[in-house]
């Protein structure tokens, strides 16, 4: 089964709407970051989120660590989806059943070392699902995606064997390796961000040749 295809750092409606036209299922919108590409006001990702038709996933790409702010943000942004792409320190998970009944969770986890594998299936039963990315949370400035670096996808492939939720795989992702990387990984979702995208903006030759590429 082919997987389905999240485009993130969407910057405007019109990207969205070029994501979802080359047939993308869910768009991911950054929100304030430390670091990396991306990042928009909430007030742009609610606007996204409000247009986006019915059906399409919309990712808040969230930083914070308490629930509390993060539920706030939902609240404002009016995602379907909330990203985790740091460790939640304060709250459980727990929090955002009660708070927002209906919208999914999907946990990052960089994937750097064998600690990685321990930590998707440690954190599998309380989230919806996980997306395996190249970042480095321990950097001292924290580097949480968009570094457009490839991981080690035999790690991967042990995360998605070993828990029953939907993976998604992101990091590095591009026309060249995509197909490659389907079947090292056989991940439920992929995610890319500058591997369609020319000087940050969304290149539908890029973004024709990566779906060709899954799709073909």
């Amino acid at each position: 089964m082919k997987p389905r295809v999240k485009i993130c750092c969407i910057k405007s409606m019109a990207e969205a709407e070029i994501a979802i036209r080359y047939g993308a299922t869910a768009i991911g919108l950054v929100s304030e970051m430390p670091s990396g590409p991306g990042v928009i006001s909430e007030e742009l990702i609610s606007e996204i989120a409000f247009k986006t038709p019915p059906g399409i996933g919309t990712f808040l790409l969230t930083s914070k660590q308490n629930t509390a702010s993060i539920i706030e943000q939902q609240r404002h942004c009016q995602v379907n989806t909330i990203q985790l792409c740091d460790d939640v320190v304060e709250g459980n998970y727990d929090e955002f059943r009660t708070a927002l009944p209906g919208i999914k969770i999907v946990q990052v986890v960089h994937v750097s070392n064998e600690d990685a594998v321990k930590h998707a299936i440690s954190v599998a039963p309380r989230v919806d699902g996980i997306l395996l990315d190249s970042g480095n949370p321990t950097a001292s400035i924290k580097k949480l995606g968009g570094t457009g670096t490839t991981h080690n996808w035999n790690l991967s492939k042990r995360i998605v064997d070993a828990v029953n939720i939907p993976v998604w795989l992101a990091g590095g992702l591009n026309p060249e390796n995509i197909s490659d990387a389907i079947e090292k990984v056989s991940p439920f979702g992929i995610d890319v961000c500058s591997g369609v995208r020319t000087d940050g903006k969304l290149d539908e030759k890029k973004l024709s040749k990566f779906m060709e590429s899954i799709f073909s």
